[in-house]
């Protein structure tokens, strides 16, 4: 011990009142000199005299690891963490402790919640900062042998896409996204993003008319038939910029049968297009549905993630006119449009779309009932949006 921590340590003692402050000093002393014991001893004092603070629990924890003894120091960071939940280097500390005793789970926990308390790196010390890199390190190396273990409890066969995919959202690489319709919710059906083709057998019949509907779209435009503003301001509903896409003309579109109705100068140039949809199970709701359109997206344009009306119908898409470059998310499931091949997908889970080329897509847009609705169930529905329709006589979505 040098001559000026002899005089401090001295002074700290000798007061009828304890000082922690210069106990602590001399204890700070001691750690940088290697004197373990020493340290240790001062910062027991204090915390027998009940004047332990944050600080002298963390110098206590260097000092005990310094010594060996693990499990003293594990107590002084409980205490320490116990008191600043957030403390860098005693999460650190605690997290070291866990991965020298073997157990990863803890370790990586602890590191996780340093990284996570850790201020902007220009605000942190040098000697703080490498911690923290060590820790960020550490973490990234528990959190791969984590993922490998998981994934590799993948077994194959039925039912082995859903149970990976469950592992996916366990692990944080895909989020959850569920139903959130923004106007109408019926409860308990299934949250599935894209439906499997195998409970609409006329999905085969739809695609083969691909090139008929093709024609009959490009009579229309030859024609003069126009795509106006997907999303277009309503006088009597209060305004929003839907998502930035209000009355932008970027995402158009161009009716065959809108809020219900049929659209019948569009209608009469189309017929194998409603010859090809007669057969399907389209979303009957007087005054809003079905809505059969074309849906143009203009080249580099985007649609923003945004979520549909009501969850008891799904939509379906019939690519007509596509270049590469374009893409389509629901939920987790990012997926490129193919001409002709159409898919369903539950349009009140999150889902956006995007042209990355220079030339325009357009894709027919249809509505049916979701399966899982029985025919009563079904009309319920069609007397519930009656009797809102009824009231104030409005057909917007909003109530």
């Amino acid at each position: 011990m040098t001559r000026g921590s002899l005089a401090l340590l001295i002074g700290a003692m000798s007061s009828t009142t304890l000082d922690p402050r210069l106990l602590t000093q001399a204890g700070a002393q001691a750690l940088s000199r290697g004197d373990f014991s020493g340290a240790r001893d001062l910062f027991e004092k204090i915390v027998a005299a009940g004047r332990a603070d944050g600080p002298v629990w963390l110098g206590l924890a260097f000092a005990r690891r310094g010594l060996g003894d693990h499990a003293g120091k594990l107590e002084a960071l409980e205490r320490l963490l116990a008191l600043e939940p957030r403390h860098l280097r005693g999460l650190i500390m605690k997290a070291d402790h866990f991965a020298e005793a073997g157990d990863g789970r803890a370790a990586s926990a602890f590191y996780r919640a340093a990284l996570r308390a850790a201020p902007p790196a220009e605000r942190l010390p040098p000697e703080l900062l490498a911690e923290l890199r060590r820790a960020q390190a550490a973490s990234d190396r528990y959190a791969a042998e984590y993922e490998a273990q998981l994934l590799g409890a993948i077994p194959a066969g039925p039912g082995a896409e859903r149970f990976a995919e469950s592992i996916d959202l366990m692990l944080g690489r895909k989020q959850i996204f569920l139903q959130e319709p923004r106007h109408y919710y019926f409860p308990g059906l299934p949250q599935i993003q894209f439906y499997a083709r195998e409970p609409f057998p006329w999905l085969d019949g739809l695609e083969a008319a691909t090139a008929d509907i093709r024609e009959e779209l490009g009579g229309l435009l030859a024609v003069g038939g126009a795509f106006a503003p997907y999303v277009k301001t309503q006088s009597d509903r209060p305004f929003d910029d839907g998502h930035g896409m209000r009355d932008n003309p970027d995402w158009s579109a161009l009716y065959l049968w809108k809020d219900g109705a049929p659209v019948e100068e569009a209608v009469a140039r189309c017929p194998k297009t409603m010859a090809a949809l007669a057969d399907l199970p389209l979303c009957r709701i007087e005054g809003r549905t079905p809505s059969i359109l074309f849906s143009r997206l203009a080249a580099g344009a985007k649609i923003p993630p945004h979520n549909g009306f009501i969850n008891t119908r799904l939509i379906g898409h019939l690519p007509l006119i596509v270049p590469g470059g374009c893409g389509f998310r629901v939920g987790n499931d990012v997926r490129e449009w193919r001409e002709g091949q159409a898919w369903l997908f539950d349009d009140t889970i999150q889902h956006e779309a995007w042209n990355n080329s220079d030339e325009e897509r357009i894709i027919l847009i249809f509505d049916i009932w979701r399966p899982e609705l029985s025919q009563a169930e079904r009309a319920m529905v069609q007397g519930l949006f009656a009797a809102v329709d009824a009231y104030g006589g409005g057909q917007a979505w909003g109530v």
